[in-house]
């Protein structure tokens, strides 16, 4: 990519910008939240605190998260360096999805003395979610969280996380405000009085071009926060797919399923051997680090940007720089996942993706429900319960959702993102490294795969050569199993060759015999 010519250093490096100022931060206690915190927290030693907003869940007590979510193994080197940063962590008891963030009064006039940066990641990111749900989390919690901002009398930057695809319909995304589909306090107003069943009937033509409610919210997500740039300091950050630690704070560390997470994970049980996909498109894959790294220097240039009345917009992809097509993607996992197999899996890891959607529907039925139906019965016949049916289904869900992003193309721009880059020093230049031209995805996908083994599925080093023994067996059964059918082909061709030639042979000899009589009388004549 030709990048733009650097322009002067930026005022303060990120550690200066940050240094005394006072966080709040929602979604801490996810995937790229916990990344964040650690990342300030490790190399921005002179923050002053960070406000975390927790939620009892599942019967846990925010307070208990809390302690537990500061024994979390992406803490490890503030532990062993600097533990007493650790101590800024202040929790908020609250909840994004109850009325005043179900937060009590003197919390939120302590945030609301004292808060200087607001970085708003907290988000649903299901792709099957009802409307209804979705609005509740996506576009009423960001409200609730705007509502909260606008009393922050020391608010210098409110760092709204949404996502690239947030702009889907469009094929070329650039770093800009766009129109939300429909006014976000009016689909606001409609969810909370209209029943989710009767929105259900709706949502299809609600969602227009977009295929999900997730991507529908965040659209009318940004356009209201871009709504209060005159009020407040506004940046946006466009992640794309965000993905497995490079570098930080672990190789290869990853939480949850979603995205090309549940794809690996799928294709090494054995039971995902097809997939639509385009295999010259872009994955738009960005590890989790750079993009926090990304989002922590947007809050810097925002803080020093001040109050202007525009909001900062910046898409965080690898476009011109290092991008990924989904065919080599895919090929590089599979290597992967065959050279560190998982200890559990159905059948041998083999298939592949399909462009055009007839043969990847061939496929599936061929070799992902004929075999969960026989399998299933045979659980039956030997009473067991049957479940890989149901699994295939919710998987065959996943796999049609996702096939909006695997087979379409689009152009995410990332000049200011770049931009930003090129106004830092060169220490901070390493220390918030965004620049992917040297990311090596043989490595990083063998470091992501070993990362989904230990971190998602829980299955140490230890446990390879167990794994591998099995993948052995299951190969072998692969084989027999091929070979068995390919040798049923042939005997029931060989069976049946004078059932189904005979009557053609019949027809073709009868057919020639009154040729050669119809000649014959002809000659007579």
């Amino acid at each position: 990519m030709d990048q733009p010519s650097p322009p002067p250093t930026m005022r303060r490096s990120i550690p200066d910008t940050y240094a005394g100022r006072t966080l709040f931060i929602t979604g801490a206690t996810g995937f790229m939240g916990k990344v964040l915190v650690e990342k300030l927290l490790r190399d921005c030693p002179e923050l002053k605190c960070i406000y975390l907003l927790i939620r009892t869940k599942r019967g846990v007590d925010a307070a208990q998260r809390k302690d537990e979510y500061l024994k979390h193994l992406v803490f490890d080197r503030i532990r062993e360096t600097n533990r007493a940063q650790l101590d800024k962590i202040r929790l908020v008891r609250g909840d994004i999805l109850e009325d005043d963030l179900d937060m009590a009064n003197g919390d939120q006039a302590e945030l609301a003395e004292n808060v200087e940066v607001v970085f708003h990641c907290a988000a649903n990111v299901r792709f099957d979610q009802e409307l209804k749900q979705a609005v509740n989390y996506n576009l009423n919690g960001t409200l609730r969280v705007l509502r909260l901002a606008e009393r922050m009398k020391r608010l210098v930057a409110f760092v709204h996380v949404s996502t690239a695809f947030c702009q889907c319909n469009e094929a070329v995304v650039e770093e800009r405000a766009y129109p939300a589909p429909h006014s976000p306090l009016g689909i606001s107003k409609l969810a909370d009085l209209v029943d989710s069943k009767v929105l259900d009937l709706v949502t299809p033509s609600m969602l227009n071009d977009f295929p999900d409610t997730y991507s529908y919210t965040k659209a009318l997500t940004e356009d209201l926060v871009n709504g209060l740039r005159d009020r407040l300091p506004i940046a946006i950050a466009r992640p794309t797919i965000v993905t497995a630690a490079w570098k930080e704070p672990v190789p290869g560390w990853i939480e949850g399923t979603h995205g090309p997470t549940g794809l690996i994970i799928g294709c090494g049980r054995g039971v995902v051997r097809t997939m639509h996909c385009n295999p010259d498109y872009d994955t738009h894959v960005m590890p989790v680090d750079v993009t926090m790294n990304a989002v922590i220097i947007l809050g810097a240039e925002r803080i020093n940007a001040g109050l202007d009345g525009k909001a900062l917009f910046c898409n965080i992809s690898s476009d011109y720089v290092n991008p990924i097509a989904w065919g080599k993607s895919v090929q590089v996992c599979w290597e992967k996942v065959i050279q560190n197999p998982l200890c559990f899996s159905l059948w041998y890891p083999d298939g592949s993706i399909k462009s055009n959607y007839v043969h990847h529907m061939i496929c599936a039925i061929l070799f992902h429900y004929l075999p969960a139906y026989l399998i299933d019965f045979l659980l039956v016949v030997f009473r067991r319960e049957p479940f890989l049916v149901k699994a295939q289904k919710k998987i065959s869900q996943g796999l049609n959702m996702l096939q909006y992003y695997t087979t379409k193309q689009w152009v995410f721009k990332n000049d200011q993102m770049y931009a930003m880059y090129n106004r830092l020093s060169a220490k901070d230049q390493e220390t918030f490294f965004l620049d992917i031209a040297h990311l090596d995805y043989s490595t990083y996908f063998l470091n992501y795969v070993l990362g989904i083994r230990q971190y998602v599925l829980k299955e140490p080093p230890e446990t390879m050569p167990k794994a591998k023994r099995l993948l052995r067996k299951l190969y072998i059964m692969d084989k027999l199993v091929q070979a068995a059918i390919h040798t049923l082909i042939l005997w029931l061709i060989w069976s049946y060759w004078k059932i189904v030639i005979g009557p053609i042979q019949l027809v073709l000899d009868t057919s020639i015999e009154a040729i050669n009589n119809s000649i014959a009388r002809e000659r007579r004549n």
